[in-house]
């Protein structure tokens, strides 16, 4: 009996400095949530969009070139995530390219995993009423072989925040 009472009385302790220690977990766990919603959701009623551009036929054997436009009408500084746009390298399936007819073009380019939330480095600044550009090959990333029309679809805004309201077309042609 006289074992079992400073047992009792060391597992008491013991338990209270795992559950002390739980509940700071959660608090430190609550605050990290709320930095990361706070970074992760585009304020409402900002209207921070990108819009898509290219030539409307091009010859095999060329560039598939498409110009990624991030535009900011407001009358504040806005910024958006650089993951899954063409403002960094090919790191991840952010395009629907197919045929007309639906037949998709293969993603033969890298595939990134990522923790979460992105660091701040991965976010682009665009000034107010201000735009930034880029242009991409499309061949670098996917496989567009055959004659026939085609159509590019962005679909990256869940992770960029960036709405791209229409695809683009273009003819992909014989020399």
């Amino acid at each position: 009996m006289k074992t079992i009472i400073p047992l009792l009385s060391a597992a008491v302790m013991i338990l209270s400095s795992c559950s002390h220690q739980t509940s700071t977990s959660s608090a430190r766990k609550v605050k990290e949530d709320a930095v990361t919603n706070k970074a992760w959701k585009r304020p409402e009623g900002k209207k921070i969009y990108a819009a898509l551009q290219m030539e409307n036929s091009i010859k095999i054997g060329d560039s598939v070139k498409l110009k990624f436009t991030v535009y900011n009408p407001t009358d504040s500084v806005q910024q958006f995530c650089k993951w899954h746009t063409p403002f960094e390298p090919l790191m991840s399936k952010y395009l629907d390219v197919k045929e007309v007819n639906g037949e998709e073009a293969n993603y033969q380019g890298a595939m990134a995993k990522r923790m979460m939330p992105p660091p701040a480095s991965s976010y682009q600044k665009v000034n107010p009423g201000d735009s930034l550009s880029i242009t991409i090959d499309l061949l670098k990333g996917y496989a567009v072989k055959k004659p026939g029309k085609y159509v590019i679809i962005y679909t990256g805004e869940g992770m960029s925040g960036l709405s791209v309201k229409d695809s683009v077309t273009f003819n992909y042609v014989k020399p």
